[in-house]
Formats: structure tokens, sequence, C-alpha cells
């Protein structure tokens, strides 16, 4: 038996989504850019794209630029408002336990002089809104906090987040990294007074390499790539027409039946957390209460064993799961998401990920379930970290 629960990595792509996207990479092959018959219908995908992902988020299809996925939507958001914004002000706001893509971005525009503010979390990853209350100033041009926490599924208080930021600033952008949160989270930007939102279609059974940025009309934001001009300038480049027809119809289908899907999640998580505690003794799970995290991430620090020692048996069983976010999983160091919540130094190199999908089955997770208890105990006595 096989059990993938390493979701929040990367999903299963759905059969008609790869069906799709193998139609119109063979049979829609048209420029969208051209003018001709070919080049039209390749621009009506475009568009009809727009339409089904603006109408998921209550939006104008107009506010959607495609991207290649989170990272470069992230990188737009920021260092497109940062520039844009710069005369008006030159102070940035994130948190402690952001994806790379955005903590990365950050180190980048302190290079460039702009002053950022690493709000804390506590032992849940949950923000302070005080912190960010006070944190908030006359020059603060941009807030970014991610909506679901890829290590931990912490759900940050997005709503009274916007509410906040736009009535201490009302000239403050704000944006939300909802990589981990967008098809698993009823998400409405305008009601969230969220100006900037990042995508990827990998996380929701799309294909790799496509995702989006909503960007709220008036948003003050410059290009981040030049060149033939597409998408009015937003985001030069041949769009990946394909992947953006693949990634329309990965979000339709997650937002298809999606109280029901939502439920199953959550029971799936409640029945793993009760079953790790009540069968594996000396652990500890990571983040908010069951109900009020993400539906589909689990952190888990096992006492005693080295998270590399459990994947690799894990993997030998083919079960896989991750240790930490798998971005900075082949760059090895001390997870920051860990260390903000104040783990315990003997646990944070025994924290394992476990993360699920709408496919997933509760064969599989009783199939890990049952692997991890048996081994635990004889782990510990001959791997002990």
């Amino acid at each position: 038996m096989e059990a993938y629960l390493d979701n929040s990595a990367t999903t299963r792509v759905y059969d008609e989504v790869a069906d799709l996207v193998a139609k119109v990479m063979k049979e829609e092959y048209g420029n969208p850019s051209s003018v001709h018959h070919m080049g039209m219908v390749s621009g009506e995908r475009l568009s009809q794209a727009r339409d089904t992902i603006a109408a998921s988020l209550k939006v104008d299809p107009q506010e959607i630029v495609f991207t290649s996925g989170g990272t470069e939507s992230d990188n737009l958001a920021l260092i497109g408002v940062a520039r844009a914004n710069k005369w008006r002000g030159n102070h940035i706001i994130t948190t402690k336990i952001e994806h790379p893509a955005i903590l990365e971005t950050m180190a980048f525009l302190e290079k460039e002089g702009f002053e950022i503010t690493y709000l804390s979390v506590d032992e849940t990853g949950t923000i302070d809104l005080d912190e960010l209350k006070n944190a908030i100033r006359k020059e603060t041009i941009l807030v970014s906090i991610m909506f679901v926490n890829n290590e931990i599924g912490t759900l940050m208080p997005i709503q009274k987040a916007g509410e906040l930021i736009k009535s201490v600033n009302k000239d403050t952008y704000f944006h939300v990294d909802a990589v981990q949160a967008y098809g698993k989270v009823l998400i409405r930007p305008r009601t969230m007074n969220i100006d900037l939102l990042s995508v990827s279609g990998h996380k929701i059974h799309g294909p790799k390499g496509v995702g989006f940025l909503y960007i709220k009309k008036g948003t003050k934001i410059v290009p981040v790539c030049y060149g033939g001009g597409q998408q009015k300038g937003m985001r030069s480049g041949t769009e990946n027409v394909p992947g953006i027809a693949g990634l329309a119809l990965a979000a339709k289908k997650c937002y298809e039946d999606f109280d029901a899907k939502i439920k199953k999640l959550y029971d799936l998580k409640q029945y793993t957390v009760d079953s790790l505690l009540e069968r594996i003794p000396d652990i500890k799970i990571n983040g908010q209460k069951v109900s009020e995290g993400a539906p589909h991430i689990i952190s888990v620090s096992i006492k005693g064993l080295a998270a590399e020692t459990v994947l690799n048996m894990l993997s030998s069983k083919n079960i896989y799961v991750s240790a930490g976010s798998a971005c900075t999983s082949n760059n090895p160091h001390v997870s920051d998401t860990l260390q903000a919540i104040g783990l315990e130094k003997d646990l944070l190199e025994s924290t394992i990920r476990i993360s699920m999908s709408f496919m997933t089955t509760k064969e599989e997770i009783d199939y890990f379930l049952d692997t991890l208890c048996s081994q635990v105990s004889n782990m510990r006595k001959f791997y002990r970290h």
C-alpha cells in the first residue's frame, strides 16, 4: 500500500485537469497574443480561466494576474508594491513564520533600503493583533501575513487583521500569502480588506508552474518582469495557457461541495491527532487546536527521534510525509516557525508534517498510523536522537 501525506508540498493533479492540460497543449496551441483564430481560441481560454478564479473569490476578473506560482506572486506583490510606494514610506510589516518566498524577499527589500518589522507569534503560531496595531506607522506602506502556515497549519486572523490595518492607516496595503489556504478556506478579499493575494496551482490539484496574484483595482504596484506587455504590462511573457486552464479547472473543482470536503478533512485530522496522542507517548502536536487550525496540516514532534530517521522509515514503507516545509528541506536548518513558537530545543529536529488533501483516504491514514505506532518504540531504542 502507499500513503501520500505530503500534500502541503504538492498535490496529485486531478485526472480531469491533466486531461484538459494535455488537450490545450495539443489542440489549442496558439499564442494568445496572436490575432488569428488559434490565438483567439487561446485568448478565450485565458478569459474563461480569469472568470472562474475571480468567481471563487468574488472579485473582478481583471484583478487576476497569472504567474508561475506562489513564489513569483509573492515577489511581485512585495517588490511591486514596495517600489511603487517608496515615495510615501519605506516601512513594511510581516511575521517571523512566513514562507521563504516572503522572508527572502523581505531580506532583499531591506537591502534596497526598506525597514522591515517582523511580528512575533504565540505558542500556536498566531500573531498578536495589538502588536500589529502598534507596529503600523504613517510610513507603513505594506503588511504581509500568510493565511495558513505551511509547517504547522496555523490559521491566522486575517479578517481581523485586515480591519485593523485599514482602521489604523487606510493607505497601508495588505498582502496575504494564501498558497496553503486557497481551496481549503473561503476567501473574500473585499470583505477581508485584502489588497493582494498569492495562490499556487500545484497545492490545489492543479499543474506545477502556474499560479495567480489577485491585485485589487487601484493598488499602486509596478511590474518586476518586463517584455512584451502581456497582462496589461503587469506580468510580461507569453501566458502558460495549458497551465492556466488546468489551474482554473482545479480551482473550480476544489470549491465544489466545499463544506462536505472540508468536514471530511477535519474529521480525518481529528482522528489522526487523537490516534497519535493515544498510541504514542512523549509526542507534541504543534499549532492550534484541530478545529481552529487549517483542516489539512498536522505538525507532530516525536521526542527522542530525529525527523529524518522517521521519514526514512516511513518512506521505506511507501508512506510520504515531510520534515517541516518542503521548500527548505533540501537546505536543512532549524525551522524558523518552530523556533518562533518556542518549541522545546530537543523537539526542534524531531518534528514531522502530515498534510492531507481531498484525495486522502482513511485507509491511508490507518496505514500511516499503524506503521508509525508499531515502529516508534524500537526506533527510540536504536536511533534515539
